[in-house]
């Protein structure tokens, strides 16, 4: 039996799953990670996926880590260092290694030898009646357990697979997860996901459909119980997200390259200061991805203890979701060094 979960945006809808994992008593399994209560089934369905931001998460997501996992997935990158920069605690859960195994945009745009969201494009710009848009991300050759039973990489894919088509000119996803943390996992998993979403409408020039997502075991980690406790919904925020990813083709690829060279030379430590202070090459981009750029490039400023060019940048963000989570982002870093 399936469990629904629905709301208008991606925060409501996590607020009624977190709702459920406190309420509800839950048979616990033991996994990798830890004990963790369980529930299988579970389908999650957002009629609004443009308000894909997760607010009342405590501690708050990272945000510029989730900007960044965006551009690596749009660009078809697998690189462990890409990501690391701004997440220095997810070689814990992906492995100590150069090359994450089940990078899903590598398996998305690479690693099955063409281009999935190229041909995906393709076929609905011919048909956009077909129902045959199938994206695949599990790899059983490379993601089945060996022979014991033991796992071939720390890295194995949770998402395995994505269903889109268009119905009434809206770009409808379904995206299937084998395995969902609701905490560490899911709030990101929307965010990467409904991103390409967002992105793939813009290339047909259509309208963003509802997102819906299949999680065959959604869990909550023991060791994560308390922060769900902490997370609740936050009533005085009244803004939504201003900005889309949908843009045409040439002006989403070319913004995106710009993006990826901008994250290489700071991970790379070739962005100077005032590189960082003045958004090299990315301050003409359309304000959406401005607005990206604005937040990399104020993590790295704080990252090189610049604290107030970090600010100061934060400041010229005309995103309010962004300049909120950011500015969560940078109390929960003082908070912890305070502890």
């Amino acid at each position: 039996m399936f469990r629904l979960f629905e709301e208008n945006t991606a925060d409501a809808v996590w607020q009624k799953i977190a709702d459920y994992f406190r309420k509800t008593p839950l048979s616990v399994q033991e996994s990798r990670g830890g004990p963790a209560q369980e529930l299988l089934h579970a389908a999650i369905s957002i009629k609004n996926p443009r308000e894909k931001w997760v607010l009342s998460r405590k501690p708050v997501l990272n945000l510029a880590f989730s900007l960044a996992e965006i551009i690596w997935l749009t660009r078809g990158r697998n690189d462990a260092a890409f990501l690391n920069f701004f997440n220095r605690q997810l070689p814990k859960f992906a492995g100590q290694t150069d090359i994450y195994h089940g990078a899903y945009g590598h398996r998305l745009r690479k690693s099955m030898g063409f281009d999935q969201l190229e041909s995906a494009y393709t076929a609905f710009r011919a048909n956009p009646r077909t129902r045959q848009v199938v994206l695949q991300i599990w790899d059983a050759n490379l993601d089945l357990p060996d022979q014991t039973g033991a796992a071939k990489s720390a890295d194995i894919p949770c998402n395995t697979s994505s269903i889109l088509k268009i119905n009434n000119n809206s770009l409808e996803w379904l995206q299937i997860m084998r395995s969902n943390d609701i905490f560490r996992g899911l709030p990101y998993n929307i965010v990467q996901f409904t991103a390409l979403q967002e992105i793939l409408s813009g290339w047909l020039e259509i309208k963003m459909g509802e997102y819906h997502h299949i999680s065959d075991s959604l869990h909550l980690y023991s060791n994560c119980a308390d922060n769900i406790q902490k997370s609740y919904p936050i009533q005085t925020l009244n803004f939504s997200n201003p900005d889309s990813l949908a843009f045409p083709k040439d002006i989403s690829d070319r913004s995106f390259l710009q993006l990826e060279e901008f994250i290489t030379e700071i991970i790379e430590g070739r962005a100077s200061q005032s590189d960082l202070v003045s958004l090299k090459n990315c301050d003409e981009l359309p304000e959406a991805f401005r607005n990206m750029a604005i937040i990399l490039a104020s993590e790295a400023l704080r990252r090189n203890r610049h604290r107030d060019q970090c600010e100061h940048l934060l400041e010229q963000c005309s995103n309010p979701i962004y300049t909120f989570l950011y500015s969560e982002w940078l109390n929960r870093i003082d908070h912890e060094r305070v502890k």
